[in-house]
């Protein structure tokens, strides 16, 4: 589990294809910190720690993780948002987020706004669905819907989540990781199932 609030950035060093997986070796100012078998989210993706060496660790994305998320369309020097699993003992400042990609979303426009930026987005119709002033989880961030449509939405961006995730380097038709909030997916489960 994890809060959607980002520690930093990895930025991608090496990718070596497996089969139907893809190992990938990234590094971080904190990676002497990880441990071996520790969950850490990549852009919303939980994957585990294989192994650390100095201020690199590596990952392996499996090929269902590749066909849900766009792990798999990274490319040497990208940066990844990182964030390691949430303690019980601590506060809970963004949302329940799994680390469980549900879709990817394709950023349709961005937008400054004196300081500040308002990021669109559109994503399959599915039984996934964004409310209003509800919670997204975007290449990991916890972020606040608003303009809630059928298969799109908008975020507000403030400054710090701009300078410090990997949301400043986004453009029109870049694809994002989406994880849509699990008490809402739940909500829309039993709804269905009930009608």
């Amino acid at each position: 589990m994890f809060t959607g609030i980002i520690e930093g950035q990895s930025i991608l060093k090496k990718v070596t294809t497996i089969g139907s997986n893809k190992e990938l070796v990234f590094e971080s100012d904190f990676a002497n910190e990880f441990k071996v078998d520790q969950s850490v989210s990549h852009n919303g993706v939980c994957l585990t720690i294989e192994e650390v060496v100095k201020n690199t660790y590596k990952v392996t994305a499996v090929n269902e993780t590749l066909l849900k998320s766009n792990i798999g369309l990274l490319v040497e020097g990208d940066y990844v948002n990182i964030e390691r699993s949430m303690l019980v003992n601590s506060r809970l400042d963004g949302h329940i987020v799994q680390g469980h990609v549900d879709q990817i979303g394709t950023c349709t426009s961005v937008e400054e706004m004196d300081g500040s930026f308002v990021i669109n987005f559109t994503h399959e119709l599915s039984n996934n669905m964004t409310v209003e002033k509800g919670s997204i989880c975007i290449n990991g961030i916890s972020l606040t819907v608003f303009n809630s449509q059928d298969s799109s939405f908008s975020v507000a961006i403030i400054p710090y989540t701009w300078e410090n995730t990997n949301l400043q380097y986004i453009k029109s038709g870049d694809s994002v990781n989406l994880e849509f909030d699990i008490l809402g997916k739940y909500i829309a489960k039993m709804f269905l199932k009930n009608s």
